[in-house]
């Protein structure tokens, strides 16, 4: 590995190491489209660095990255404890306020869920511009032809190493999601895939692709098989050790809705998560 400052003289020559440092001070400078201002970071090979340009700096804050834009969609990496969307309590500070802020900006529109990540999730978001993105999109979301890749750390070692949890979630007026008979009225039908990638300190490291997308489900089903998500504290986990919740968005992968162009979006292991792993 090398770190952020030769990185970034390698990718701009032209530029002095005292401009670059300075640009690190300015927060113009993201990794995995976070801002970082250490110039002695190191930089694995797998991930993202970029200068961010002034304008959008102002708009969009160091806990929301742009990763993609056309005239239909944004494609943007969501910090961990950041709203996807607005709630009762908070409204100004989600990802869905600041990209309609960036877009004001460029006297655009606004923007249009398509799907979320729990604010305690980081990882990969799209929104789209228009109201027929949108739906060309949650059809695709709700005809399970997107691909969605999460990365857990789950207390205690998963066994077996790899496996299929299926079962019928609810809501519970406590907002936490459960599993139920699946003749129950509300009951909806949720499938979770997993593989171990790592044991680390009494925990897995888990890779996760979604066949359904129902909310907490990935929370739920793991602490239902025993192994809550680190630092979940709703679904009964004992130990913090990232100080943060110990899941993360990774890839998202979808057919464009206009160009029909496949897309793929990968977000690199947040700091925590590669701190912990000690990788």
């Amino acid at each position: 590995m090398t770190n952020l400052l030769d990185v970034l003289a390698g990718q701009f020559p032209d530029s002095s190491r005292t401009t670059l440092r300075q640009l690190l001070q300015h927060g113009r400078v993201r990794v995995n489209g976070e801002v970082e201002k250490d110039a002695r970071r190191e930089i694995a090979e797998d991930e993202t660095v970029d200068i961010s340009q002034k304008a959008v700096n102002v708009s969009l804050p160091s806990t929301l990255g742009l990763l993609y834009e056309d005239d239909d969609l944004l494609v943007v990496l969501k910090s961990a404890g950041l709203l996807t969307v607005a709630t009762e309590r908070e409204r100004s500070t989600t990802a869905q306020a600041y990209l309609n802020a960036y877009l004001k900006t460029k006297h655009q529109g606004r923007v249009h869920v398509v799907h979320r990540l729990d604010r305690e999730t980081s990882g990969v978001l799209v929104f789209a511009k228009n109201l027929e993105t949108r739906e060309r999109l949650k059809d695709r979301f709700a005809a399970h032809d997107v691909e969605r890749m999460y990365v857990a750390i789950v207390e205690g070692y998963v066994d077996p190493i790899r496996g299929t949890i299926e079962s019928h979630l609810i809501e519970r007026r406590d907002l936490k999601m459960m599993s139920v008979d699946e003749s129950h009225p509300e009951a909806r039908h949720a499938v979770t895939h997993y593989r171990t990638i790592a044991r680390v300190h009494d925990c897995s490291v888990l890779e996760i692709t979604l066949e359904t997308g129902r909310k907490n489900q990935i929370r739920a089903h793991l602490s239902e098989k025993g192994h809550p998500v680190v630092g979940d504290t709703m679904y009964g986990a004992k130990t913090n050790p990232l100080n943060r919740l110990g899941l993360h968005a990774k890839l998202l992968g979808f057919v464009h809705p206009t160009s029909g162009k496949k897309l793929s979006f990968t977000a690199p292991l947040p700091k925590a998560f590669r701190d912990f792993m000690n990788i």
